[in-house]
């Protein structure tokens, strides 16, 4: 039970930093802002060699592919249309449980637009139990397996939706909440990295083959990579180093410290108008050199509640049909779910799963283990003391 009178004694601190820190963000921005106009008087010079000592720096540095200084309006899109997107959540695996296994819900919505169809809201729950779904050859934990598998999930839903419900002379749009870029799998070994890949590059390109766009939405986006290029522009070597020449120290410590932590979204904030998106970038994560032409290109873009962060396989962000159309679909979700593209919200209604579900849910397995003839299952002692603990 958590005690609240303790808790507001705390309170004080946590107001005191928070004011330091929008202080000091005000400052950041200041200085990104005369950065970002430095660099645009000689961009393509500053990305040449941005390019070359790239893999000398700690942190994520994205590549500017469009003019800095200039901003794109974007239109909603209107008439008939359809949107797809997926949601998964999950009933992860508890050794204080009856078995050790797990269940992924996959929430699936298609709405159109201007024709008059009903809509899909439905839900696709899996259960995982065998030691492969559980652990696989990754040498990765259980948690992070469900992750992984999850992922796979919600792509593979997500195509199999889009081209079962997209007619080719109405323009459409897949959406999912939050990365493209499965960053999980920079903790994998690489001879298996392009193996976990391989199913949702798959289904991005049944995609690609039938002209579906499919873009990420991240709402409140706190990815740093493009503010990181600037912040490049603060190191006072000729040679930018992080390991030679600030061992230990690559955040606020050091000469580029200032912009350390600066979100992109931030600086956008005060750039866009809302309709607005800003120039395109590439991400540089190590992950993606096995995504081909799905390699990740995103964007901010001002959807009139936010700057959101905007991720596209290469071959929408190069197409400006697809682009444009994915772009305005984001738009005029975002207008019609009063804040938040409605489809997303849709999808993750549908998926998520409640404390209830979960209880019912071990309940179920009880039950048909019971049914199985197998005897003397129960859950742990911890378990079960917390199950009927003291009021």
């Amino acid at each position: 039970m958590l005690d609240f009178l303790k808790v507001s004694r705390q309170m004080r601190g946590v107001s005191t930093k928070l004011f330091e820190e929008s202080k000091l963000s005000s400052r950041r921005l200041t200085e990104a802002t005369r950065i970002l106009g430095s660099v645009q008087a000689n961009q393509q010079a500053v990305v040449q060699r941005s390019t070359e000592v790239r893999s000398k720096v700690t942190f994520l540095v994205g590549e500017p592919l469009e003019p800095l200084d200039k901003v794109y309006t974007i239109e909603p899109v209107s008439g008939e249309h359809t949107v797809i997107a997926t949601d998964g959540s999950q009933i992860t695996p508890s050794h204080h449980e009856i078995a050790y296994c797990f269940l992924i819900n996959v929430g699936k919505v298609v709405l159109h637009y201007g024709t008059g169809q009903r809509p899909i809201l439905d839900s696709q729950p899996e259960v995982y139990y065998r030691e492969e779904d559980l652990f696989g050859p990754w040498g990765l934990s259980s948690e992070e397996c469900l992750a992984l598998r999850r992922s796979r999930a919600e792509t593979e839903v997500l195509a199999d939706l889009a081209i079962d419900n997209t007619v080719a002379e109405k323009p459409s749009a897949a959406l999912v909440d939050g990365s493209l870029i499965q960053w999980q799998l920079e903790q994998v070994a690489p001879k298996f990295q392009k193996t976990l890949l391989e199913p949702a590059l798959t289904s991005w390109q049944r995609l690609r083959e039938k002209r579906i766009p499919i873009a990420g939405y991240i709402s409140s986006s706190r990815s740093t990579d493009g503010m990181n290029f600037l912040r490049l522009q603060l190191c006072p070597h000729t040679d930018p180093d992080c390991d030679k020449h600030c061992p230990g120290n690559s955040g606020r410590g050091a000469p580029c410290g200032l912009l350390h932590s600066l979100s992109d979204r931030r600086l956008w904030e005060t750039i866009l108008k809302p309709g607005e998106r800003s120039g395109l970038w590439a991400s540089t994560s190590r992950i993606l050199e096995h995504y081909g032409d799905h390699r990740i290109y995103f964007c901010y873009l001002n959807v009139g509640s936010e700057v959101a962060r905007i991720e596209m396989p290469k071959w929408v962000a190069i197409d400006p049909e697809l682009r444009d159309r994915v772009l305005g679909i984001c738009l005029s979700q975002v207008d019609k779910g009063y804040g938040y593209p409605v489809v997303l919200a849709e999808a993750h209604n549908r998926a998520v799963v409640q404390g209830g579900d979960r209880a019912r849910f071990f309940a179920m397995l009880e039950n048909e283990l019971s049914r199985a003839g197998l005897k003397g299952i129960r859950v742990s002692r911890k378990e079960a003391r917390k199950r009927g603990s003291i009021a």
